[in-house]
């Protein structure tokens, strides 16, 4: 997480402007990955020495010093020596300790015991401490361009880490982002954004009708609590947060807007400021969210598919309402030749009676009747823990694609 220090930004009317790096930066970063390069294999005070002088171009300090940052850790420095430096410093104060000759002696006879050369031996004996371990180069495809998306990154989630809460509005495969939240524990809430709440209008007919691209969008607005309105863990808390960040550049339009407290000077130590983050901004993204969360899933998609030439399975359909709150269910499975008949499978793991009453109970006040809930009884519970009378199937370590495609034909037809 880059320090508080090292942020570099302005404060316009109470709002955050991060100062990123764009074209006009390149120039001075290309200059510093050739250094990091030429150090390879040197000790890593050699190299701080050299960055404490200017640049062969002219450079922003503050600009520079985030750019180091994120190069030292992209550069994982690495212990080389001829003797393991503990085994050396064993050697070597053994030798001390019985009071033998002078320093070069001693390391003389440690060195001829160990079979290396007094120089060598020298060497080997602090080679583990961060100053003396060998540089390792940044990777050849690290490109100006990429090191600065990677410096804007990280400024971002050093503003975000500050964050007391966050409103974030995903449009376009939010199901990603609703999913990191709950998978790293993050406080939020998840509800449809402004714009979807006269789509909740949309008769059963019109929404079976087909899946269209209107109807496959992902939109979620989340409510986020930020690490300063934690009393503690909040280093583990912030660095799940700013994970955040990267995942939205896979949405097809977001906005983000953070109530951030920063370090200002008296009489107001802390400065409430707002943060906004939106599309366009000149962010490294993650990889490619998973296409499928589990083992099982991906499972289930591949049977499906390959057992049947009559039914569509479409991955992350729709989110549905429910409870104040949206569940964005696994799979979709449309009748080719009959597209009213459509059905939406959402496949639960680990669960508690608790959980699973509490889900069912918010499905249930969604009306919707389309909505298989394929439930694994190996995970924890049992078949008796399961609420009567519930809408699911049940299935134990894999899910039957057989029998769900026969427990939705015979559900199709009674719905007829």
């Amino acid at each position: 997480m880059l320090p508080e220090k090292l942020l570099r930004y302005s404060i316009r009317d109470s709002t955050l402007v991060p100062h990123y790096l764009d074209e006009r930066d390149h120039p001075w970063l290309s200059a510093l990955l050739e250094e990091y390069r030429s150090f390879q294999d040197r000790p890593r005070r050699l190299l701080e020495e050299r960055l404490r002088e200017p640049l062969p171009c002219s450079s922003p300090q503050g600009k520079r010093l985030m750019a180091i940052h994120v190069l030292d850790r992209l550069c994982r420095d690495r212990s080389r020596s001829d003797v393991p430096p503990r085994q050396a410093r064993a050697a070597v104060f053994t030798e001390a300790a019985k009071g033998r000759g002078d320093r070069q002696a001693v390391l003389e006879t440690a060195a001829r015991r160990a079979g290396v050369a007094p120089l060598a031996m020298e060497e080997s004996l602090f080679a583990d401490l961060p100053p003396e371990r060998s540089v390792t180069p940044p990777p050849e495809t690290l490109s100006p361009g990429e090191l600065a998306l990677r410096t804007n990154l990280v400024l971002a989630q050093g503003l975000l880490f500050r964050a007391a809460k966050v409103e974030l509005s995903a449009f376009g495969n939010a199901r990603a982002v609703v999913r990191h939240a709950k998978l790293r524990g993050l406080l939020c809430t998840v509800r449809p954004p402004a714009h979807a709440v006269a789509a909740a209008s949309i008769t059963q007919e019109t929404r079976t009708s087909g899946i269209g691209e209107e109807a496959r969008r992902e939109d979620a607005q989340l409510v986020l609590s930020g690490p300063y309105s934690l009393f503690r863990k909040t280093l583990v808390y912030g660095r799940a947060l700013g994970e955040i960040v990267p995942l939205l550049s896979w949405c097809t339009r977001f906005r983000l807007r953070a109530e951030c407290l920063l370090r200002g000077s008296e009489p107001t130590p802390v400065r409430p400021t707002l943060l906004c983050l939106q599309s366009g901004d000149p962010i490294f993204p993650s990889r490619e969210p998973r296409l499928y969360d589990s083992l099982v899933e991906e499972r289930f998609a591949r049977a499906m598919r390959r057992l049947t030439n009559s039914w569509d399975v479409v991955r992350e359909p729709e989110p549905i309402e429910a409870g104040g709150t949206l569940i964005f269910p696994d799979f979709g499975l449309q009748n080719r030749l009959d597209p009213r008949r459509r059905w939406l499978i959402e496949i639960v793991g680990f669960w508690t009676p608790g959980y699973l009453e509490a889900k069912l109970a918010r499905l249930r006040s969604a009306r919707r009747s389309d909505l298989i809930l394929c439930i694994d009884l190996e995970r924890n519970c049992a078949e008796a823990d399961l609420p009567p009378g519930s809408p699911v199937f049940l299935f134990k370590r894999t899910v039957d694609a057989a029998a769900l495609l026969a427990f939705v034909e015979k559900a199709s037809h009674s719905s007829a």
